[in-house]
This record gives structure tokens, sequence and C-alpha cells, in this order.
């Protein structure tokens, strides 16, 4: 696939809203290198339709789309987020790097074909069962990456540093030892994966959570994240559950958001993901750090985590993105909808995640997302402007079901109405990568996912 050096469509979304008659140029570094809007259609054909940034998916489980759907049983998984994690911990044993691969490489085209142009690939899946490692060590991290690379997603790959099974320093679970890593080993692969890096696949780092870190691996690491001339993205789950933000205050003295902040590392390379239950000190806190939120509403509502106060964050000036998390939805749409509803059933009001300033929702919520998910991952910039990655998605709007709806209204449209089948084409640095809403691999890719189940569930 050739890099599309031109792009002319009838309408686009800029940073300052609704264009028409565009054309924008990409450069061979894969970045928007110039951008023209009002153009006359005498000036060439123009593709119908609306353009808008690609949306970062800014926290993903990509293993976790084999168990998506499976654990909607009255046993088991039952009552909480505790439950749930016993069964995936059963899925975790028997993963093997090919397994990784097909899954990844199946949930990635996925992405695609929903809108996602890049995803933060939260692993903490290191090692073989029992705890050994692979020759190479990277190698389940290398699987992600070629899934990556098959596909032609965007990725930044998050190593996950996991040392205890919970506060206190407590021993790693028999499943949990294909993630445990020592600090030191952990930056040495880390730096490992970072010689490998490419134009679309690059590398940051995570911790799992404060539950599963010392205070003093997480000061090891944030140092190590800010070494460079730009410090790595640093990605960490908090505050997802009461009984985390319970066992974190007996542990620290400190609910877990209020010990990140106190903690003085906190900054815009950081993401919190979840971070669903907070003070409204903590909100003021998380904000003005100017740390990115990680919102994973489906995800979220799945497991019985609770609602995140999304209307407050935002009046504070925080910024935030989307996740597919445990991939039991993979659409964009579909997180920025269940946030703004969450915040509906909650307040018993409407339009409650955006206000006059920018009175269309969808296209705000869209809008800030995207600038989130950028920040989160360390992306050049944030929408269809000159110097930005050239991640973009075309919708067929000129399909039946957007008739009548204002060209102001198309993209409130698009999350808040969706129409099946309405993502026409998808670019990744400036190459297509869907053509008339199709991932080109799917068949392949999806005959290798098919083996890859059917062999994981045989030994269940």
């Amino acid at each position: 696939m050739e890099r599309q050096m031109e792009l002319r469509v009838e309408r686009a979304w800029l940073p300052d809203g609704l264009a028409r008659g565009v054309r924008i140029e990409v450069g061979e570094d894969g970045r928007i290198a110039r951008i023209e809007r009002d153009l006359p259609p005498s000036t060439g054909r123009f593709g119908k339709g609306l353009l808008v940034p690609g949306m970062p998916n800014l926290h993903s489980h990509a293993f976790q789309r084999a168990m998506a759907g499976a654990a909607e049983v009255a046993a088991g998984a039952k009552g909480s987020f505790w439950g749930w994690r016993e069964l995936m911990y059963r899925l975790v044993e028997r993963l093997t790097p090919a397994d990784v691969a097909a899954i990844g490489a199946f949930v990635y085209a996925e992405m695609l074909e929903a809108g996602y142009t890049s995803v933060g690939e939260f692993h903490y899946l290191h090692h073989r069962p029992g705890g050994k490692r692979y020759a190479p060590a990277t190698r389940l991290a290398d699987s992600l990456r070629a899934a990556a690379l098959k596909t032609g997603i965007r990725q930044v790959l998050l190593p996950c540093l996991y040392q205890q099974g919970n506060f206190g320093g407590v021993g790693l679970s028999e499943a949990q030892k294909r993630f445990g890593y020592r600090t030191e080993d952990f930056m040495r692969m880390v730096e490992t994966l970072v010689v490998g890096d490419t134009p679309t696949c690059s590398t940051g780092i995570a911790l799992h959570s404060l539950r599963a870190v010392s205070a003093e691996a997480l000061h090891t690491l944030a140092a190590f994240a800010r070494r460079g001339a730009r410090p790595l993205p640093l990605h960490i789950h908090v505050a997802e559950q009461v009984r985390e933000v319970q066992e974190c205050l007996v542990a620290h003295g400190r609910r877990p958001v209020e010990f990140l902040l106190e903690s003085g590392e906190l900054g815009a390379h950081w993401c919190l993901v979840h971070a669903t239950h907070v003070t409204a000190t903590e909100l003021s806190g998380m904000a003005a750090s100017g740390a990115v939120l990680g919102l994973c509403p489906t995800t979220e509502a799945n497991l019985g985590d609770g609602r995140f106060p999304l209307d407050e964050f935002k009046a504070h000036g925080g910024g935030f993105g989307v996740g597919s998390d445990s991939q039991v939805s993979i659409d964009p749409r579909e997180e920025l909808r269940l946030a703004e509803y969450n915040l509906r059933l909650w307040r018993e009001q409407r339009v409650l995640a955006t206000d006059d300033t920018a009175p269309h929702l969808g296209a705000a919520l869209w809008s800030a997302a995207v600038r989130g998910g950028a920040q989160a991952l360390g992306l050049a910039g944030a929408g269809l402007e000159v110097g930005a990655v050239a991640d973009m998605v075309l919708i067929d709007t000129d399909r039946a079901g957007y008739a009548g709806v204002p060209e102001e209204a198309l993209l409130d449209a698009f999350v808040f109405a969706p129409r099946p089948q309405t993502i026409d084409t998808v670019w990744v640095a400036g190459v297509p990568v869907v053509n008339r809403g199709r991932h080109p691999g799917r068949a392949r890719i999806e005959r290798n996912y098919r083996q890859a189940l059917k062999r994981l569930m045989s030994a269940v």
C-alpha cells in the first residue's frame, strides 16, 4: 500500500470546526504537510463524506478479546471485577506467542475498521507460565508489535511493570508469575524494545497499578521515563475499584490518586486509566497536573467499576481519551456515548459533557478524545492540522441514514445515532489501511484468529 500524498474531500472536521472543499497533502514522514479549504469544485474531484481525525485508543489489552462476551454468566465472574479477573487469569495460563499474535492482529483490524487509528497496548503478559522467561525476553511484546505492523495500526507498546500481588509486597499468584519483573531487568527490556521502534510502532512504559508496584519502583520508573529528550508515555491503572481505594488507604494512608498527586511525579506524559473513584480535590489535582484521564466506559460498565464525573473533570480543564480495554466493545463512538449517557442517568439532564463554547456534543467529545489520546500516546499533533500524524477516517455521510442531518451535526449523528457500515476509508500515516469499510487482510487474519481460539478453548 502506498502513501496517499493528496486527499480531496467535500467536508472535513478541522480544529476550528467544519470546513468544505478541503485538500490535504501528506509528507513522506506520514504527517500532514498542507491543508487548503474552501476550494471550488472546479479545482478537482472531491471525495464525498466527512473526513475526521482518527481516534487514538489509549488503553488496550489485546489478548482479552479472546474472552469478550464469554464472562456474562451468573457464576465464576459474578459479583465484581475480582471474580472476572480469575476467569481472565485462566485464559492467561494458556496463551502462547502465536496466540497473542493472532488475537492481536484480529483485534487491531477490528479497531481500524471502527475508526481507531492508533493503540496504546498496555502489555503485562511477559513470560512463560510459571514465570520462566522466553528467549528473547521480548517475545510476547514482539508478537504484539508484529500484529500492529501486519495490520497497519499505529501502536504505542506500553510494557508494564508488575511486581507484587497486592499492597505491602504480597507475593505474585501462580497466574501472575507471567507478569512479574524486577525493576532493573524491566528497564533493560524496555530499552531493547525502544531500539526496535519504527515510524508507526513506538514504546512507552506502564505501571500496572499502585497495588502491583512499590513506591520505590514508581519513582524509579518515573525517572526512567524522563531520561530522553522527550518523556516516554507513562500509563497506570488507578482507583478503578472501591476495594483498591480502601486497601491503598490502609497501605499508604492516602487514596490512590491522592498518593500519585503527592508523589510529585505526575505530568503531561502520564495517563491515569479509569480513576473511577475520586474526590473533588483529586479531580482538580488531576486536571492541574496535565495528566490525561484514560476513560474506558464500556469495560468499566461491564466490570461494575462505577461511573466517572466527566462533566466535573472537564470543568476543571482536564483532558481525557478513550480506550477499548477488555475489548467487550471496539467502537470509540460507544465509549463516548456511554461516558455521556452515564452522566445523563446520574444527573437526570442532557448534553452534559460540553458547553456553549462547543455546542455540538458529538463533535466536542470526538475532538477532545482525539487530543487527549494523542497526548497520552505521545503522538505529533492532535487532529487534522499541519504537522499532525496523517491518521484519518472518512465517514460515508452520503448514505440515506444521514439524510436530513445538518452538515454541522454530521459528527454528532455519527457518534450519537450511529449507522452500520458508515466508515469508508481509514488512513494511518497517510497509508490507506481500510477500504470501503474493510481491512484488506481480514480473511487471513480471521482464519488465524479462529485457529487460535479453537486451540485455546479445547484446553479449557
